[in-house]
């Protein structure tokens, strides 16, 4: 998204690897709706979430970029909510309010998840998984390196340790029980947090050690 007198967007939808008719449906609905920004890009296996969100903003051309998942669970109020924050400053840090149907077991886990990573970056951010909107420029300049879920807290503390202007704003959001390979609980995920638990400490070490 680019700021202007007028909304300039573009959709880049991601298909990364999938075996349904993602990407025919994409291309339909693009090739008879000529007049809108969204464009098709398909990952030659499944490379995953942290890699297509890198992906994707390479192959963007805005100034602004943001993150949309495909599990719809976000209503529109919430992308306006982010929205209304572009250029103001240069990055957006969603949290959510309580999300109805969410067990107590996940969340146990993302209160435990966002008190790890405060402790170790030094931080104090309500929510880290909140799909956090900034330049586009810096998801390709501090693109992280984790493979799961865990990839956006390590951008958010990367960027932080830079020294962006940021706000944290609440939105709204609706939990969809997933199971199986599709869970967010599943050893990819875990080894993921791990990642960046790891990455988000030596940063910090690396942080003070270079202030000496």
């Amino acid at each position: 998204v680019q700021t202007c007198a007028l909304p300039i967007y573009e959709i880049i939808v991601v298909d990364d690897g999938s075996t349904d008719n993602t990407a025919k449906v994409v291309q339909a609905y693009s090739d008879t709706h000529p007049d809108l920004a969204i464009r098709l890009h398909r990952n030659g296996r499944n490379r995953g979430l942290a890699y297509s969100f890198v992906e994707g903003a390479f192959h963007g051309r805005g100034k602004y970029y943001r993150l949309v998942c495909g599990d719809n669970v976000e209503p529109k109020q919430t992308l306006l909510a982010v929205f209304r924050h572009i250029g103001l400053v240069n990055l957006v840090i969603p949290y959510h309010t309580p999300v109805p149907g969410k067990s107590m077991l996940r969340r146990a886990i993302s209160y435990s998840y966002v008190f790890l990573i405060n402790k170790l970056s030094g931080y104090n951010i309500r929510y880290y998984n909140g799909l956090p909107l900034t330049l586009r420029y810096n998801v390709m300049r501090w693109g992280p390196y984790s493979f799961g879920f865990g990839f956006q807290a390590e951008l958010i503390t990367r960027l932080l340790d830079e020294g962006v202007s940021y706000v944290e704003i609440p939105v709204s959001a609706t939990h969809q029980k997933k199971t199986g390979p599709n869970s967010a609980l599943n050893w990819r995920n875990f080894l993921s947090v791990g990642h960046t638990l790891l990455e988000v400490f030596l940063r910090r070490i690396r942080r003070y050690a270079l202030k000496k």
